[in-house]
């Protein structure tokens, strides 16, 4: 019984995994709509953002996915640095929108759709690196002293991050003119 009960879980996991895209376009679409940004409301919000979008850049500029538990820069502190830096964002966000519609939606988006994200990859990375992420899960991993890289944050996407932020503060900022 606990093996099917597991099974169930890890496909049901998948299978909101793979929406997660989908859903955050439907998540923005909403939060666009009932979003009444002030001036003031959209500068705080782009303040709390812009820490998540630099954590997210610090640990993109560190991580080398598929390759190894990574244990510099952020992820010496953090073991999610990326998904904090993704949580950080939406909460600007939520402030700049300043709509509780739009607080309830991106905040439960965000709990439910990364708490999925750092179950399967946690079991991904255990399955991919075993003993080396257990120990990194446990904070006994020996860091690794690194520096960070641009390109490889760049490599790992990140652009398309810091893109989206950009245009969020624009749409929103259009909003508030218009």
């Amino acid at each position: 019984m606990d093996e099917r009960r597991t099974g169930l879980s890890q496909r049901l996991l998948h299978r909101v995994g793979r929406v997660r895209v989908t859903l955050g376009f439907v998540t923005a679409g909403v939060a666009f709509w009932f979003a009444s940004p002030s001036w003031t409301s959209l500068g705080a919000g782009a303040g709390i953002a812009s820490v998540g979008e630099a954590l997210r850049i610090w640990a993109a500029g560190h991580i080398r996915k598929g390759r190894e538990v990574t244990a510099s820069g952020p992820y010496r502190l953090i073991r999610h640095p990326l998904y904090l830096g993704s949580f950080v964002m939406g909460l600007g966000f939520v402030v700049a929108a300043a709509n509780m519609v739009v607080a309830t939606v991106v905040i439960g988006y965000l709990v439910i759709m990364l708490g999925v994200a750092v179950t399967l990859e946690e079991a991904t990375l255990r399955d991919q690196f075993g003993a080396d992420y257990d120990r990194y899960s446990r904070g006994k991993l020996d860091p690794v002293d690194r520096r960070f890289s641009l390109s490889l944050a760049r490599r790992n996407g990140e652009y398309r991050t810091l893109t989206g932020f950009v245009a969020t503060l624009g749409v929103l900022g259009l909003k508030i003119w218009l």
